[in-house]
């Protein structure tokens, strides 16, 4: 587990704890933003476009290495492990480690949460940089992440009348 920056977000979903629960659990293409499969020597790695929007028409994003943890329940709420790395020149870009949770709320309503730590990069001066600047972009990241989770989540949830 990295130490450094903390971050939290959650939304609410229109789904049973068990629905969302299933679909969080269910193979991560079905679930996680623009996945990919890249096989190389290795093994296969998931990699994925991680960003948020900088205006209607454009995107600000890097690419990264998703590994997904084993899940782990207690009555009411599962939670995901979930690690990014990106791709590249890596030591520009802080590793992620994070929570993907869900709750019961109801009968019909779960939370979907991420908790997020990561260290900025550059030692001293990425931690001012990160002060000033990069955390909020650490935050609209994340929120964006989980935002298109839930709406992937949410896509084939029924349409309430």
């Amino acid at each position: 587990m990295l130490s450094g920056m903390f971050i939290r977000y959650f939304l609410d979903l229109p789904l049973s704890f068990e629905e969302a629960e299933a679909r969080l659990l269910a193979a991560p293409e079905a679930w996680v933003p623009g996945l990919a499969r890249d096989s190389e020597d290795r093994g296969v790695r998931l990699l994925a476009e991680v960003g948020f929007p900088v205006d209607e028409e454009h995107r600000f994003g890097k690419e990264v290495e998703i590994e997904l943890g084993p899940p782990y329940r207690i009555p009411g709420k599962t939670v995901l492990p979930l690690t990014w790395r990106a791709t590249g020149p890596e030591r520009l870009f802080p590793s992620l480690d994070a929570d993907v949770e869900v709750a019961a709320l109801g009968p019909s309503r779960t939370q979907l949460s991420i908790s997020a730590r990561y260290r900025p990069p550059f030692g001293p001066v990425g931690r001012a940089l990160d002060r000033a600047l990069l955390h909020r972009v650490a935050e609209a990241t994340v929120k964006d992440f989980l935002d298109r989770v839930g709406e992937t989540l949410r896509a084939e949830a029924p349409v309430e009348a």
